[in-house]
């Protein structure tokens, strides 16, 4: 579907706010060259709302410190020189409103305290007095045409090398070559990178991601884990850790590097929760005698085993034995465990918070 105009998206946002907030709502002037795009009333809150027809990082950005400027000068003139009959006591609700809200932009409004809306369904404004939280509605206005991500399988190299080494500043040409990719191509998603304002080059030209978190969640937000080529099935086994030593066993003695993902790989790491399924990246296929050998039942319902065969052998650049498990990089885990059932999006979390912490500039 096609993005709409600044007008529509304005007209459609005072519709959904009269909806959830269960009044009237009405658009008021603003002064020609103000800072935002729009002041909505709807009973006493006051919105301040910004429309960005693409939720990148960068326009996300440029957002907030627009409706976070313009709430600063009504804060400091209730006067309100900026506007034309500003009703008296009204709630100011600083507002971003996009087609579909990324995580990377949710991030960035949640850690600005400014609320969200997408037209997409979704939306995060909390206020004195209002809670709105909606998720889960789908994209509705995926661009056609829009230039290949930056974290498509083989594209998604640099950003990995990048979390891998968040202190570090490189050449287009350092990380192309680290990462065995053509130069031009990695100059052209450099490009990207830096256009959606997830990295930025010091005074050398070198590239570096100033804010990891925001990078992580850019590409968690583009991530498809069932892009991957999956065989899911079962083997008998007493135990998710009984299971994950067999199988690690097994594919070495016949020759197939393999590195785990998902909860095997997190309990591997730092035991942070049991797991029954075990998720392996494998670099080689597997023969059906060896499934065989291994009492592999095809089973995509009862599966407790999934042998992933990835779309890209990035996945295994920074793998590293833990407690004796070849395991994928932590970045890589933490992206697949939010494909994976049971308690795995908590574990992501904890994982986050153990091994992905990043200073980030100010």
């Amino acid at each position: 579907m096609k993005a709409p105009t600044e007008q529509e998206a304005i007209c459609e946002t005072i519709e959904r706010l009269a909806q959830l907030t269960d009044t009237g709502c009405q658009k008021l002037p603003l002064r020609r060259g103000s800072s935002v795009d729009a002041l909505l009333q709807a009973g006493p809150f006051l919105f301040v709302v910004e429309w960005k027809s693409y939720g990148s990082p960068r326009l996300v950005t440029t957002a907030l410190d627009q409706v976070r400027r313009f709430v600063a000068e009504i804060e400091r003139s209730r006067h309100a020189d900026d506007v034309a009959a500003l009703p008296f006591g009204s709630i100011i609700v600083p507002l971003v409103v996009t087609p579909f809200m990324g995580e990377a932009g949710r991030r960035l409004c949640a850690e600005r305290d400014v609320g969200w809306l997408d037209l997409s369904g979704n939306a995060r404004i909390y206020a004195q007095g209002l809670k709105i939280l909606i998720d889960g509605k789908p994209n509705k206005y995926k661009r056609l045409g829009r230039p290949a991500s930056a974290f498509a399988p083989k594209s998604s190299r640099i950003a990995r090398w990048l979390l891998m080494h968040p202190a570090e500043c490189f050449t287009q040409r350092q990380v192309a070559q680290a990462i065995g990719m053509d130069e031009g191509h990695a100059s052209r998603l450099v490009g990207k990178l830096e256009e959606d304002g997830l990295i930025v080059r010091d005074n050398e030209l070198r590239i570096r991601a100033p804010d990891p978190n925001l990078l992580l969640d850019a590409w968690l937000n583009d991530y498809k884990f069932r892009k991957h080529g999956f065989l899911r099935g079962h083997i008998p086994a007493r135990s998710g850790e009984a299971l994950l030593w067999q199988l690690s066993r097994d594919l070495e003695r016949a020759s197939i590097p393999c590195a785990a993902t998902g909860l095997a790989a997190a309990w591997s790491l730092n035991h942070f929760a049991g797991f029954r399924i075990v998720s392996l990246y494998h670099q080689q296929p597997i023969s059906p005698d060896l499934l065989a050998e291994m009492s592999f039942h095809e089973d995509d319902r009862g599966a407790n085993v999934w042998f992933i065969a990835p779309n890209d052998a990035g996945v295994f650049h920074g793998a590293a034995t833990h407690n004796g498990i070849r395991c994928v990089h932590p970045v890589q885990i933490y992206l697949d465990l939010h494909a994976h059932p049971e308690r795995a999006k908590d574990v992501a979390q904890e994982l986050r918070s153990e091994y992905l912490r990043w200073h980030t500039d100010d």
